[in-house]
């Protein structure tokens, strides 16, 4: 039995970590690490199939359709992200969610990031730091709670420790294509979380759907933090702020934005924690 197996909830296996330069981190059954074989990776597209087009009925491509795979160029050169159930099994099998992970030197290598397809993100490929883009995050419907979302988050937090990530982005969604609907939850984030100058990507021009659709000083806030998905909230509770302008994403029936987190700014929550413990398995 390898040592991830064998490690102690909370713990982080030493295996893991010299394989892949990252720990496997535990909660429970559950646990998060990167891919490490093509098996694995295949499943996290499995997974994302089954979330984004058999569910949330996105739109695939026929060769999406005939794999029940959803996958891009972008995949090859990502670090895959995994939640898994170990009491399924702890390898492919078990796989219960995943997020998406492209560091600025993988983005190089496709020639730009994901985001740029929506947004004009040249305040941040200027920023003097190492970026790290994330996207594709799903769980599946069984564990929707907030042990697997706590512990995707703390793997993003362990991993941007490890790689010293200076910014970390990506383009975040919220249900339904009719901005519309979406007016109040999109004015909230505007109008109390847009970005600074130096740091706030813009959607494209050809793109753009407006966000401050209706006056923000009539707004209940709290009815609209309740609206937002929980991966958004999760931005917002570490720092993050929002891009100008949002997206409409066909493919996924999403309205889009951006959403950017300084890496200093999950410090107080993840770094002091983790900091001793990735030490410790280190040493």
């Amino acid at each position: 039995m390898s040592a991830a197996k064998q490690a102690p909830n909370g713990s982080l296996s030493t295996l893991d970590l010299e394989r892949t330069g990252f720990p496997e981190l535990r909660g429970g059954n559950l646990s998060v690490r990167i891919a490490t074989t093509d098996d694995e990776r295949d499943a996290a597209q499995a997974l994302r199939y089954r979330v984004f087009y058999e569910e949330m009925d996105a739109h695939p491509t026929p060769d999406m359709l005939r794999l029940k795979r959803d996958f891009d160029e972008f995949d090859a050169v990502a670090d895959h992200l995994l939640v898994i159930d170990n009491a399924i099994a702890s390898d492919a099998r078990g796989i219960v969610g995943t997020y998406r992970l492209v560091q600025s030197d993988a983005a190089e290598k496709i020639g730009r990031f994901y985001s740029s397809s929506e947004y004009d993100i040249s305040p941040l490929t200027e920023f003097p730091g190492r970026l790290l883009e994330v996207g594709r995050a799903c769980v599946d419907k069984d564990y929707r709670g907030r042990t697997a979302m706590q512990l995707l988050w703390r793997g993003i937090a362990s991993y941007i420790f490890l790689h010293r990530i200076d910014v970390l982005f990506g383009c975040a969604s919220l249900p339904g294509t009719n901005p519309d609907n979406l007016a109040d939850e999109l004015t909230y984030l505007y109008h109390n979380h847009l970005a600074p100058p130096a740091l706030r990507v813009k959607a494209l021009p050809e793109r753009r759907i407006e966000m401050l659709r209706v006056d923000p000083h009539a707004l209940d806030y709290r009815k609209c933090l309740a609206g937002l998905p929980p991966l958004i909230k999760g931005y917002l509770r570490l720092g993050g702020y929002v891009g100008d302008g949002a997206v409409i994403d066909p493919q996924f029936n999403t309205t889009d934005v951006a959403v950017l987190v300084k890496s200093e700014l999950m410090a107080d929550k993840y770094y002091r924690h983790y900091e001793r413990r990735l030490r410790d398995a280190l040493d």
